[in-house]
């Protein structure tokens, strides 16, 4: 077998079977395939598409490439959640203890941000003393013990599909449906969960733009959970402005536990309360979708999905005191008020800039060397749709260093269109994919 002959063959619109594909997938990874040849199939794939067989068997493979997490050892269906990334999502840090406090066991591995904000497990770290990085022992251990874990991804996971990516990143060739489903349920799959929920964004916050491009994305990975035994649920949601009103680190985790005390902003509260339906469904913790959401809003004001935060917090070595005294958390050391220089209705926020206006403040990395300050970040107080007098704050920045305010003061600017005419709200969850 020659990676010519496979280049040649995509090129001309013919379909890879199996072998062939675990061929590119296994000399990529090894070294011997070198870039120029990966790259030539990764265009000739990106002008002539993969079906469903060709996107589940590369998937696969990418997956085997690496560690494959055996979560056997954990009693119960292990329910993941992934979501495509935007602006304040907030989702995992309510999601894991709100799902571990119906008997559903959440393990899950996450990334760190590099972007707008720090990931999932740089936000954990606003937590003192959370320790996001455990040994597979440990980690099974505390979901056992405790109904959750959450901690930072192994870099022997899927290695194929990181070299791959990487690759796409600097040869124009990332937005193609079936690579990019690919490489998400790749990660997926070597993490080890039974069954995937899956967040797909949309909007201009978004990496899918438009709601076609959404839906196929979705429907792709649905199709690959299907294809190699992982029951998926793909819900696409809105992200054409952030997710709640916190942008930074130490921001929305407080965000998230007002949201478990039953006081968070009402599209996180939906859109988590919608998640963990689906989760305990697919974990047959319930049989409607109906009776998810009417238990997922019964533990959160029971006060136990509160109590399983506190719990999950002190498990992996932090201050469960910092759950209810938000002092002992990351804060900046100023804030300051932007406000709206004209009346009228918000009718759109560029989501991205208002992603920018954390980042220039130290919210996120714009390296890998970038150090995050978890204190830093901004909280929106007008969302589209809601009425603006001049003079109204639009938000109120958290920062340490007066420098970096005049740039996110400009993307906040920038970022809100308003209307003389109302404006409807936007819906938040377009469609569910099964």
């Amino acid at each position: 077998m020659r990676i010519y002959d496979i280049i040649e063959k995509k090129k001309l619109g013919g379909t890879l079977n199996h072998e062939e594909i675990q061929f590119v997938v296994t000399g990529y990874t090894d070294g011997s395939i070198p870039d120029y040849q990966m790259s030539a199939l990764l265009m000739a794939i990106y002008f002539q598409g993969m079906n469903d067989d060709e996107t589940a068997h590369l998937t696969e493979c990418m997956a085997k490439s690496g560690q494959m997490l055996d979560l056997s050892a954990i009693s119960g269906i292990k329910v993941d959640k992934h979501s495509t990334g935007g602006v304040g999502d907030t989702t995992t840090i309510v999601l894991a203890p709100l799902v571990a406090a119906a008997g559903v066991p959440v393990a899950k591995m996450s990334g760190r941000g590099l972007g707008h904000t720090g990931g999932t497990v740089d936000k954990l770290e606003s937590f003192p003393g959370f320790k996001v990085e455990l040994g597979l022992d440990d980690f099974i251990n505390n979901v056992n013990k405790h109904g959750v874990a959450v901690v930072g991804q192994t870099g022997n996971l899927a290695p194929a599909d990181k070299k791959i990516y990487a690759l796409r990143d600097v040869t124009a060739t990332v937005d193609n449906v079936s690579l990019i489903a690919a490489s998400i349920m790749s990660k997926k799959i070597a993490a080890g969960s039974n069954a995937i929920v899956l967040d797909v964004k949309c909007g201009s916050g978004a990496f899918m733009k438009t709601l076609d491009d959404a839906k196929l994305l979705a429907d792709t990975m649905v199709r690959i959970g299907k294809a190699v035994g992982r029951d998926t649920i793909g819900i696409v949601t809105d992200m054409n402005q952030p997710l709640g009103n916190a942008i930074g680190n130490s921001l929305e985790v407080i965000e998230a536990i007002e949201t478990l005390k039953g006081e968070g902003p009402e599209d996180l509260t939906l859109l988590t309360v919608t998640f963990a339906a689906n989760m305990f469904l697919l974990a047959h913790r319930v049989e409607t979708l109906e009776e998810g959401i009417q238990l997922a809003e019964e533990l959160i004001a029971s006060g136990k999905a509160m109590d399983k935060l506190c719990e999950w917090v002190a498990s992996q070595g932090g201050n469960p005191d910092s759950v209810r005294d938000y002092s002992l958390l990351p804060s900046a050391s100023k804030d300051m008020e932007v406000v709206a220089k004209q009346a009228g209705f918000v009718e759109s926020i560029e989501t991205e800039l208002i992603g920018k206006a954390a980042l220039v403040l130290g919210a996120g990395r714009e390296n890998k060397e970038s150090v995050i300050d978890l204190g830093v970040g901004l909280i929106m107080h007008k969302k589209i749709g809601d009425q603006v007098e001049a003079g109204d704050s639009l938000a109120t920045l958290y920062y340490s260093d007066q420098s970096n305010t005049e740039g996110a003061i400009r993307y906040i600017y920038e970022a809100y269109k308003f209307s003389q005419d109302k404006v409807e709200k936007p819906q938040l969850i377009y469609t569910t994919i099964r």
